[in-house]
């Protein structure tokens, strides 16, 4: 099941106020002190935010900019062949930058005159029901910080890249975006920590690894995958399963992957059919039952 705490280094603030970034032993800027203290930079500034406030303006380097600008020129090709056509139009329709790093204030800009988002800012790790309690209020927590890079390609955590370009893009759809304000209400309705992890598995393997078929083929319109150069390479290749709200909430996974499991809508409205009701509907007692069915359908 998911843990969102493995998605993200750890942030800390000494007694002095310095605010140090924790990475993990993979990350490939684990060694370099001058992307350090930048990680730290920037995470002082979400943390020193005032909420209900504009996110915090951040001074972009020209380095992180020509990071955003390539792997913008790279999605393009891939977004072309492998997403699906609702996240087409709603990436046409909010025409982030290519060439610059976007503020969250300019997200956000872009964003509420289609579907009423907007942006703020996270150092790190949100808690689980402060950050699907603001999805139900329409605003998506986003680090500001990019990967490292010696890989723009590749990032071992979620940074403004896959939090913009891919979830801004998606959220730009009104459907997408309703079928995520619903995972927010769903998972505020829940009382245990079980039921909310299920909601959030559900969410895992749909708003951010979904799969969907169009026109005779399998698109994606996940924004793990669609911010990911290699993964829209290999997701096609995958052991596609059929919408199956109790296997979603249960499958055991792991973050440090390609995803080899997704979960494939036969249409937008089946994926509305399935998965939005659910996020509609769910309580803590059809949470539940779902969990003892998945485990009752398992293999002895």
């Amino acid at each position: 099941m998911f843990d969102e705490g493995q998605l993200y280094a750890a942030v800390t603030q000494d007694a002095d106020g310095q605010v140090r970034v924790h990475l993990g032993a993979d990350h490939p800027g684990l060694n370099d002190a001058t992307y350090l203290a930048r990680r730290g930079e920037i995470a002082a500034a979400a943390l020193a935010h005032t909420p209900g406030t504009p996110p915090p303006i951040i001074d972009y380097t020209a380095e992180e900019h020509g990071i955003w600008a390539l792997v913008s020129e790279r999605l393009v090709p891939k977004h072309e062949l492998y997403a699906h056509s609702e996240y087409l139009a709603a990436k046409d329709a909010l025409a982030l930058p290519s060439g610059h790093v976007p503020q969250l204030t300019e997200v956000t800009a872009l964003l509420q005159p289609l579907t009423g988002w907007s942006y703020t800012c996270a150092p790190g790790l949100v808690g689980l029901r402060e950050f699907y309690g603001d999805l139900a209020r329409r605003t998506f927590h986003s680090t500001q910080y990019l990967r490292h890079p010696s890989q723009p390609l590749y990032t071992p955590e979620p940074d403004i890249i896959h939090e913009v370009i891919g979830h801004a893009n998606q959220l730009a759809s009104p459907r997408f975006a309703r079928l995520t304000e619903a995972a927010g209400a769903a998972l505020t309705r829940m009382q245990t920590d079980e039921a909310a992890k299920f909601v959030a598995d559900v969410f895992w393997f749909s708003l951010e690894f979904g799969v969907i078929r169009e026109a005779g083929e399998l698109k994606a319109y996940g924004a793990g995958i669609l911010s990911s150069f290699g993964e829209m390479d290999a997701f096609r290749t995958m052991q596609i399963r059929s919408l199956d709200i109790a296997d979603m909430g249960t499958l055991n996974y792991d973050i440090t992957v390609y995803q080899p499991v997704l979960f494939a809508a036969e249409s937008l409205d089946h994926l509305e059919g399935v998965v939005g009701t659910f996020f509609e509907t769910a309580d803590d007692d059809l949470c539940a039952r779902l969990r003892e069915q998945a485990r009752t359908l398992q293999p002895a």
